[in-house]
């Protein structure tokens, strides 16, 4: 299964909200406990520093009322400061701890969603588009980093902190304390009515990021395209569409967030006008209280204005990042499409005989690519494929390199299935130079010693030199330590392929795989790395895919494939000799000669 199915998507889509909180906690809080636990109790004590100050607002009026006991104001001043300085040190604790437990949770869902992918097959990137995987490494992990963050602080430093002030309001005026309590279903309602909306303009908002990165990736990857056919203006379009629904969705989403400050502010400002008025009176014949209490209260109520509109907004901030988490969760419960056998073994590689049996494969629900293919690629020789486009000639090479698996029938190595292989040891054995070159942004030299690890700079500029490569990398301006662009956009088409053709010299595999090799070389560089390749591909098993059939004049063997099918098989002259399929191609491009 290249994606999440349809059903899949659907039922992540319909999976409570809380179910998938809850798995995140629980795979996140077990490994930073102990930092989550210590910030909890800074927290704790931010809380009760908190109270405490509302308490201490009391104590602070009562003793600036009889200035004459300075024992009193002394007392009252050092506790004041004891109180602000114990809560700094305890938000600082809080905050560091969090921060540190949060980044590292950030660290590893990212390392976990790209170890997943890792773990996919080409089906799966073929499926996926890289915009979409590049939001959900970073986007999705910052949100499951934030809704952590947001229930940690919330039921912890928040609703503690208001439990406390609420406490200290109540010991001081049980009655205003009652009158003021009256609006809070007021202001749950409204928070309610606003995350209703919340969650499917933060689904529109992720769509939009991942447009606007697709576009800077296909400006990108396609400049000289977009210039030769002056796209300008169209991809400029593109990018204000999307960068416009994105800023949108923003301002509405700000909007929503917002929307709970001017609620509650008017409940508040309500509920201390009411407690205004009622202080003056003798409620159910209780007398106001002294002045103390008075400012104790009024300072408690201020207080939790604070925590009371992060907890009130707290739902909404979940359920905006929770479209961030479920793009996560439908990435790592994507099933793999290519797995490791659990029982697999290294491959035990002797002469390198390649064999296909009854191989039978299609591209997902396609028409079949290969049909019950039997063949046998000799060991220590150059066999090359033939044929039309689209005859299952990559797709082939594919099976061989194990990106795919047959749909039916085995591929053997040394008389080994590659399904019982480890893939470290079956690509370890195999090198690939493909007709679509890859290069990694970095130096020439980087690019070279990722063939094989351990390899040394000597045995790199030797391979170079066997791909006729060296020649032309003396000349750059760092030599091998020249820095060559992503996917070697400083260099040429032909530069690019010697250098990867260097890469699968230095592998030293027993197994060469070209599929078209040499289709960006020039004329002379192509004679040249012909019979490179002629020289390096002496006793190793070599599988080659060409078009122009002057690349494979030399080839043990050719097979000629069309519709998936092997057609004709043999040496050049017998080929020739008898006519058919091949021998029309040889006389297309040779005209007869």
């Amino acid at each position: 299964m290249a994606q999440p199915t349809k059903w899949h998507e659907r039922w992540l889509a319909r999976l409570p909200a809380d179910r998938l909180i809850m798995r995140l906690l629980l795979e996140s809080f077990h490994e930073h406990r102990w930092k989550y636990l210590a910030a909890a109790g800074a927290m704790v004590l931010v809380a009760t520093a908190t109270a405490a100050t509302a308490w201490m607002m009391g104590q602070i009026i009562d003793a600036l009322s009889t200035p004459d006991n300075r024992g009193r104001v002394m007392a009252v001043g050092a506790g004041v400061a004891l109180v602000f300085a114990f809560r700094g040190v305890a938000m600082y604790v809080q905050a560091v701890l969090m921060a540190r437990a949060g980044n590292r949770i950030v660290a590893q869902k990212q390392m976990q969603i790209y170890h997943r992918m890792l773990g996919q097959g080409v089906a799966f990137f073929n499926s996926n588009a890289s915009s979409d995987l590049l939001l959900k490494v970073t986007q999705s992990a910052q949100s499951a980093r934030a809704i952590i963050d947001t229930i940690v602080a919330g039921f912890i430093r928040d609703l503690l902190t208001l439990i406390g002030l609420i406490a200290v309001m109540v010991y001081q005026q049980p009655v205003l304390s009652l009158v003021s309590l009256v609006v809070a279903p007021i202001v749950v309602y409204g928070v309610q009515r606003i995350l209703r909306l919340v969650q499917d303009v933060m689904q529109q908002e992720m769509a939009g990021l991942g447009e606007i990165i697709r576009v800077v990736q296909e400006t990108s990857l396609g400049a000289r395209v977009v210039k030769a056919f002056g796209l300008e203006t169209s991809m400029a379009n593109r990018m204000e569409a999307a960068v416009r629904q994105v800023e949108d969705r923003n301002n509405r989403i700000v909007q929503l967030q917002s929307a709970t400050m001017p609620l509650l502010d008017v409940v508040a400002g309500l509920a201390i006008a009411s407690i205004v008025v009622l202080s003056a009176v003798d409620l159910f014949g209780r007398a106001p209280g002294t002045a103390g209490q008075l400012m104790s209260f009024v300072t408690a109520f201020l207080m939790s204005y604070e925590p009371a509109m992060r907890l009130s907004k707290m739902r909404v901030v979940i359920e905006s990042n929770m479209v961030g988490v479920r793009m996560m969760y439908e990435l790592l419960d994507t099933k793999q499409t290519m797995l490791e056998s659990p029982d697999a073994v290294p491959l035990v590689v002797g002469p390198g005989a390649v064999e296909l049996s009854d191989v039978c494969f299609a591209y997902g629900d396609n028409e079949q690519v290969l049909r019950s293919v039997n063949m046998a690629f000799q060991p220590g020789k150059t066999t090359a494929l033939v044929g039309p486009s689209g005859g299952g000639k990559s797709t082939l090479l594919n099976l061989l390199l194990r990106l795919y698996d047959p749909t039916e029938g085995n591929v053997l190595i040394d008389g080994q299935d590659i399904k019982a292989a480890t893939f470290s040891s079956l690509r370890a054995n195999i090198a690939f130079v493909g007709q679509d070159t890859f290069l990694f942004a970095g130096t020439v030299m980087d690019n070279l010693l990722l063939a094989r690890e351990g390899a040394t700079q000597d045995e790199a500029i030797a391979a170079a030199k066997v791909a006729h490569a060296h020649e032309f990398i003396e000349k750059l301006a760092q030599g091998y330590d020249t820095v060559i662009g992503e996917n070697g956009s400083f260099l040429s088409g032909g530069q690019r392929q010697r250098l990867s053709i260097a890469r699968a010299v230095l592998r030293q595999a027993p197994i060469l795989l070209l599929d078209e090799a040499t289709s960006a070389l020039d004329s002379h560089s192509e004679v040249l790395v012909r019979d490179a390749l002629e020289s390096i591909t002496r006793g190793v098993t070599t599988i080659v895919i060409a078009h122009r059939l002057s690349t494979v004049m030399n080839a043990d063997e050719i097979c000629y494939l069309e519709n998936g099918q092997i057609v004709e098989r043999g040496k050049i002259d017998d080929l020739l000799t008898t006519g058919g399929k091949f021998k029309q191609l040889y006389d297309v491009q040779f005209k007869g000669k």
